[in-house]
């Protein structure tokens, strides 16, 4: 599992500027970040509560001096995990990160109370801290930069297996399946077929065949058949001509 940090973890905790939507906030390289991804990288593993915080689970994640807070979403939820507050446990100071994040979610609920007529139960009001709709709002701004490079990726591993062996090598996307036919005869340019089946969003088709490598972007051409058979219903076929240099590349990678 991923660990974010929220917008105002990222800001006001851990001090970091807000990176472009390339970027998602899950790889931003900071030590809590990694200790936390470390920490949470499968769902079963144990971890300490944070128990002074009872309206909210939270756990504890130390690394160094560092310290975080990190809050389970709700199985199914993507991301899962959230790092909600960081902070330095300073040397020789009194004031430990765990009692000062308790006394700040003590005096969250006292405000709620004051200014609400069903006061809370708890001894605690986390609320503020966990993701909100702008954390989730920047999650699905990156969803499409995370699914432009999962294709560029994807697309190299398809076209490089394909040119080896020459069969169609095929991956499974969410709500569309995207298969790779390249065909390379001695004497004679290499030809690319890309096939794509089922619900495409909208502009995905055009995001394929630009991050094909070493094809034109502007050269492909609408297919109605693929080499070995006619396409089906809910397909689509492209093709192109291949770079013999960018060929070569991808053949002496390593597969």
């Amino acid at each position: 599992m991923t660990v974010r940090p929220t917008l105002r973890c990222l800001r006001d905790d851990l001090h970091l500027p807000l990176p472009s939507a390339r970027v998602p906030l899950d790889e931003i390289d900071h030590p809590v970040l990694r200790k936390a991804a470390e920490q949470f990288a499968a769902r079963d593993t144990p971890h300490e509560r944070i128990t002074s915080v009872d309206d909210v689970v939270l756990f504890k994640v130390k690394t160094g001096r560092w310290r975080g807070a990190v809050f389970p979403d709700e199985p199914g939820d993507d991301p899962q995990d959230w790092l909600v507050a960081a902070g330095i446990r300073e040397e020789g100071a009194p004031d430990d990160f765990y009692a000062a994040l308790h006394a700040q979610a003590r005096t969250a609920r006292q405000r709620y109370n004051a200014e609400h007529d069903k006061p809370l139960t708890t001894d605690t009001h986390s609320k503020p801290i966990l993701p909100g709709p702008d954390d989730r709002d920047r999650y699905l701004i990156e969803a499409g930069a995370r699914l432009a490079r999962r294709l560029s990726e994807v697309l190299r591993q398809l076209v490089a297996g394909s040119l080896r062996d020459g069969h169609e090598h095929a991956a499974d996307f969410p709500g569309f399946r995207l298969g790779v036919i390249v065909r390379a005869e001695d004497g004679h340019e290499t030809y690319v077929a890309i096939r794509i089946s089922g619900s495409v969003p909208n502009g995905i088709t055009a995001i394929i065949l630009t991050r094909v490598p070493g094809c034109e972007p502007d050269a492909w051409f609408p297919e109605y058949a693929l080499p070995e058979r006619e396409l089906l219903p809910a397909e689509q076929a492209w093709s192109n001509i291949m770079d013999p240099k960018a060929a070569a590349e991808l053949l002496n990678e390593q597969p």
